[in-house]
């Protein structure tokens, strides 16, 4: 998928490949005859309120700027990009990523059962906000550098981090 397409992804989330009694299961429960009973688990009214409930969950300033803090470093040529970004990266992450880091780490501390995200909450969802956002360059390729550990080694910059 093109850049800006895959941008409207909030998660990019790999999933592995399943082992081989997973996979045996899989084979054997879809291609029989039987139909499987599908179960409703939420109604769309419930899924509207988590999103609601998930919005209405307050982040300081404080968060807010290190999310925005944290996506900048990612663009080369902006003054808060490390070296390595200028170095490995073509193009980085735009405004919905600061938006997506925000909202995913509201929905970890509502998933907790806490009534605020925190620096932890945004450090854990980053790797999956980001990573798909980047594109490397040819120096990265030859580097053996791949998106997920140029935004892990962000990460540990510390830069962004609310102070």
């Amino acid at each position: 998928m093109p850049e800006a397409q895959l941008d409207r992804f909030m998660f990019e989330l790999r999933v592995n490949y399943p082992s081989q009694e997973e996979e045996e299961q899989i084979v054997t429960s879809t291609t029989g005859d039987s139909t499987a009973e599908v179960q409703p688990v939420l109604t769309a009214e419930d899924v509207l309120a988590m999103q609601h409930l998930v919005r209405r969950i307050p982040v300081s300033q404080a968060l807010v700027r290190a999310a925005v803090t944290l996506v900048r470093m990612t663009r080369p040529g902006d003054v808060l990009a490390p070296a390595f970004i200028t170095e490995y990266i073509s193009w980085g992450a735009g405004p919905r990523a600061s938006q997506y880091l925000v909202l995913g780490a509201k929905a970890r501390a509502a998933l907790d059962g806490r009534p605020m995200a925190d620096e932890d909450d945004l450090r854990l969802v980053a790797p999956t906000v980001l990573t798909h956002r980047l594109v490397i360059n040819f120096a990265a390729e030859a580097a053996g550098r791949t998106a997920a550990d140029i935004v892990e080694q962000v990460l540990k910059e510390g830069r962004w981090q609310p102070k």
